[in-house]
């Protein structure tokens, strides 16, 4: 067990690398630099070329591409901002712990409206308990998140005034954005989870378990449920991930500083260590998240258990 967890660490390092050298690159490749992006177009071109050599952008690639790589692995520095001159990790830092607090209320809001719903749905299957749940879970995957998010934006800030608009002014400012990340992706939880308890309800340990007189909760429950949410787990996994990855067209919309507008925001003026900063932190806590939910799959599904025990033996 905590070897496959110590291989799934080390799995981070190529993460890591081949994350860094294919975002140098898209940045090498894209026209135009920090120095006119950030001087304007009025600018000499001398005075755009004698910025670029005080940032050190006009070096070649792979020299650019080791400097950084130095400075990351030996001495945790992830160097500093082309446009604001501050320090990288100090500016990033607020805003991805924003997104990633926001994205935790999202998805557990999600699983908790989601999963519960899709679990009942099965078991009251072909009932109005299942037909109307399903329907509205079809319509509400179909709309987009930042369609949710003008609709809570009309009706709770515009017309009641009961929450704000825009910007981090207390916990009410996190409602309505994780409402607009959470709402699409329960309704994908909770088909996700019906279909998984229904495959798993038609078993024939379910079976054999009714056959035996278990009570029809401690069948649903015990027996049923335990392998159902495998492939669930892994859907919220995703989620997550794609929560993080996904979070800037909440956070253009709702006016709050996470780490995706951030990056948007600094594309325009090729803001590379603050890019490159954002796009590996955001790469890190994806696999992180991926690896959580191989070991909660290690703790629901006695047979990985049993695999691990055996390899351990060995």
């Amino acid at each position: 067990m905590y070897k496959y967890i110590a291989k799934r660490l080390l799995f981070l390092v190529p993460t890591i690398l081949g994350v860094t050298f294919i975002i140098f690159a898209v940045m090498n490749i894209t026209p135009g630099d920090p120095g006119r992006a950030i001087l304007g177009v009025n600018a000499s071109q001398a005075d755009v070329d004698a910025y670029n050599h005080e940032l050190g952008y006009d070096k070649p690639f792979l020299e650019k591409y080791v400097n950084y790589l130095e400075k990351m692995i030996f001495h945790g520095d992830f160097g500093t901002s082309y446009y604001t001159k501050q320090s990288v990790f100090d500016e990033i830092w607020p805003r991805y712990t924003l997104t990633i607090r926001m994205s935790l209320i999202a998805i557990i809001l999600s699983s908790l409206i989601g999963i519960p719903i899709g679990i009942y749905a099965a078991v009251k299957q072909y009932s109005l308990w299942d037909t109307i749940p399903s329907l509205l879970a079809f319509f509400i995957a179909a709309i987009p998140g930042f369609v949710l998010g003008m609709l809570l934006l009309y009706v709770f800030s515009s017309k009641l005034g009961w929450l704000p608009s825009h910007g981090i002014k207390g916990i009410e400012s996190y409602i309505m954005p994780a409402l607009a990340m959470a709402i699409p992706p329960a309704a994908q939880n909770m088909r996700f989870t019906k279909s998984s308890m229904l495959e798993a309800i038609r078993q024939d340990y379910v079976r054999t378990a009714r056959a035996k007189g278990a009570p029809e909760r401690t069948v649903i429950w015990k027996h049923a449920l335990g392998n159902a949410l495998l492939p669930v787990v892994t859907q919220v996994g995703m989620s997550l991930g794609m929560m993080i990855c996904g979070a800037v067209v909440i956070e253009k919309l709702f006016s709050l500083p996470g780490i995706g507008c951030l990056i948007v925001d600094r594309i325009n003026f090729k803001d590379e260590p603050v890019i490159i900063a954002g796009t590996i932190l955001i790469s890190i806590v994806f696999t992180v998240v991926m690896l959580i939910v191989d070991i909660i799959y290690a703790f629901i599904d006695p047979r990985i258990r049993a695999k691990y025990s055996g390899s351990k033996g060995k």
